[in-house]
């Protein structure tokens, strides 16, 4: 690729940037009628990443310092790539916010890569390829980011790489574009208080504890859950596969009669537990609370199976990752915030608000 480059630190000034509701996209298609943001107001934690991972095996840290990123003249042609971590429906809609960029953006072109297996493996060859056919810059949301901090340290030495959707603080990556999944956590958890108002047991489910996102929800639900009636028994893994993501379900009702409640971490696992329990023949004696906006999981709301859900805005992770890409790649340097996070709030979704949620929902995945 020909075009006129210089090379730039990324000295980053400014606030903490975060991203409204749907509604507040400059993109005309991005929902005009959303509904107003509630809960999880996305405040950042006040502390800054640190850039530069000392070398550690057992976390998979590098030493690779992230290089200056090589920027292009406001006219030149720039390639990036956004990286999902699994093939859920959650990200056909950051697809059409990444469409959305992209329409506007026309000096940059866009590759949606979209892992069928929801390894750490598949990602890396992904990243390898992309680095090969000489992007410019990719957001990617990592499936294990302590292991994958060495490779987005190389790739960051490299072009530019931006985090969504779930993070690697320990890498060099640019900056994280998603939800302050700590306070998701957290607002789930006052969900589960208020479908729980005499307490008792729950189980959560994901597809990787391990995962930033993950992690951070559930240590949000345990800081919401401290103090009260309601108790955690464990989590229950299932690699993203949905049909154990289904079996952990019934195994949990079969080995825990008493389970009062039922929490899913990742967007699939609402419809998971939805379907275990209608075939155990329980909805209603158990409360579901799950994240995101999975077709299933909104009929669930809708129906009163599901208690609510946290839902979060993954057509702004698109839009906004390629907006950010695009202007730091040009030398806007202040496009970055100073603690490196692009903050987009969550909503709760309940049977109050999921009929306009859902209309809503479905002009964007339409595009």
């Amino acid at each position: 690729m020909k075009r006129t480059s210089k090379w730039a630190f990324l000295t980053c000034a400014g606030v903490t940037t975060v991203v409204g509701s749907i509604a507040g996209c400059s993109s005309p298609d991005a929902g005009g009628n959303a509904a107003s943001t509630n809960g999880a107001d996305g405040v950042a934690n006040s502390s800054a990443t640190t850039n530069g991972a000392t070398s550690d095996a057992t976390t998979g840290t590098s030493s690779v310092a992230a290089a200056p990123i090589k920027t292009v003249a406001p006219d030149a042609k720039v390639k990036v790539a956004f990286v999902t971590n699994n093939a859920s429906d959650f990200w056909t809609i950051a697809k059409r916010g990444c469409e959305k960029a992209d329409q506007e953006l026309p000096n940059l072109t866009m590759e949606f890569k979209l892992p069928g297996e929801g390894t750490a493996a598949e990602q890396t060859r992904i990243v390898d390829d992309l680095l090969s056919a000489g992007v410019d810059g990719f957001a990617i949301s990592p499936v294990d980011p302590a292991n994958q901090t060495a490779l987005l340290n190389k790739a960051a030495s490299q072009v530019l790489v931006v985090t969504q959707d779930s993070d690697a603080p320990k890498s060099n990556r640019a900056a994280y574009i998603g939800t302050d999944n700590r306070a998701a956590g957290r607002q789930a958890g006052d969900l589960i208080k208020k479908a729980l108002p005499n307490g008792g047991k729950i189980m959560v489910f994901v597809g990787k504890i391990d995962a930033q996102n993950a992690k951070e929800r559930y240590e949000g639900i345990q800081e919401s859950l401290k103090g009260s009636n309601v108790t955690i028994i464990d989590v229950r893994t299932d690699d993203t596969d949905r049909a154990k993501a289904k079996s952990n379900v019934a195994d949990t009702l079969v080995q825990h009669a008493d389970v009062a409640g039922l929490v899913g971490l990742w967007s699939y696992n609402g419809p998971a537990i939805l379907n275990a329990v209608k075939d155990a023949g329980k909805i209603g004696e158990v409360k579901i609370i799950c994240f995101d906006e999975e077709a299933e999981t909104l009929a669930g709301v809708q129906s009163g199976a599901i208690y609510a859900t946290v839902v979060q805005q993954p057509y702004k992770f698109g839009y906004e990752a390629l907006k950010l890409m695009d202007k730091v790649l040009r030398g806007d340097t202040k496009a970055i915030p100073a603690n490196k996070q692009v903050v987009v709030p969550t909503r709760a979704i309940d049977k109050s608000n999921v009929a306009a949620f859902t209309t809503e929902i479905t002009k964007l995945r339409k595009g």
